[in-house]
């Protein structure tokens, strides 16, 4: 049987050490394996026991790879073990590592789940819908998905959903109720609310324009209409096209009307 004839540190990596046996490099080894099987220049090996000491230092190995990715940011299960299987570690190793892992506090798919939906929901704004989208892809467990999301309350998401809402309304004073409507549905369906939140959230705001608005916002829009099918239409064929596309767009008849006779003086004075 070979018997151990020199132990040297690696200048490299001061926590691995290289094993010879009779005289020649046979492996290397993590200190705590060294440790754990009491490897000591003299000490006879038998052929079962390298086969476990291998096995050990490829478990320490995928341990130590697995700790460095879990400390840059919480990771689930699944993560780590897809990052360990890309790096050429078996499936009974890896397997056996994340068992550590956990063993030792470093992994707990209940902890990183309700970690990512209280970030998605304070950083990212995120409704049920988008984070369980985002808690699949981490390979999250459907039971543990939907116990950690019933936390998120219908009176939380409204609140968040409100903000959003108020934000979009506040950057479109350039829009119709009709435009804004539907672009602050778009986003929160983005955002994962469901229509129910989604419509609560609008009905809190009065989307209503006054007059001066109205013809603010008209001139704006209404002017690239005009010039679009002005360049192909002339007479009933432009007011028809230009009065559909501003009903569209939400606009009231008496404003389309007004704007039109305006549009049409203003070519009769060129």
């Amino acid at each position: 049987m070979p018997i151990i004839t020199k132990i040297g540190r690696q200048k490299n990596n001061k926590e691995r050490y290289n094993l010879y046996l009779d005289e020649k490099y046979a492996l290397s080894v993590d200190e705590a394996v060294l440790i754990k099987y009491q490897l000591t220049k003299g000490k006879v090996i038998e052929a079962f026991t390298i086969d476990e000491i291998v096995f050990d230092d490829e478990v320490r190995k995928a341990y130590n790879k697995a700790i460095n990715f879990l400390s840059y940011q919480m990771r689930s299960e699944h993560e780590v073990k897809k990052k360990l299987l890309t790096s050429d570690f078996g499936e009974a190793v890896v397997l056996e590592a994340i068992r550590k892992l956990y063993e030792h506090g470093f992994l707990n798919d209940e902890s990183f789940t309700k970690a990512l939906v209280a970030t998605q929901k304070k950083n990212s704004k995120k409704g049920p819908a988008a984070i369980r989208q985002e808690l699949k892809k981490k390979g999250i467990e459907k039971e543990l998905q939907e116990e950690v999301l019933a936390t998120y309350t219908e009176d939380e998401q409204l609140t968040i959903a409100r903000t959003l809402t108020e934000k979009i309304i506040n950057q479109s004073s350039e829009k119709t109720p009709i435009q804004i409507k539907q672009k602050v549905q778009d986003a929160l369906q983005r955002k994962g609310y469901n229509f129910s939140i989604i419509s609560q959230a609008i009905g809190s705001f009065e989307l209503e324009k006054e007059q001066e608005e109205w013809e603010d916002i008209i001139s704006t829009q209404g002017d690239k209409v005009w010039r679009k099918y002005a360049s192909k239409y002339t007479g009933y064929d432009l007011r028809n096209k230009v009065k559909q596309a501003l009903y569209q767009k939400g606009f009231p008849g008496e404003h389309i009307d007004l704007f039109i006779e305006k549009k049409e003086l203003e070519q009769q004075d060129e």
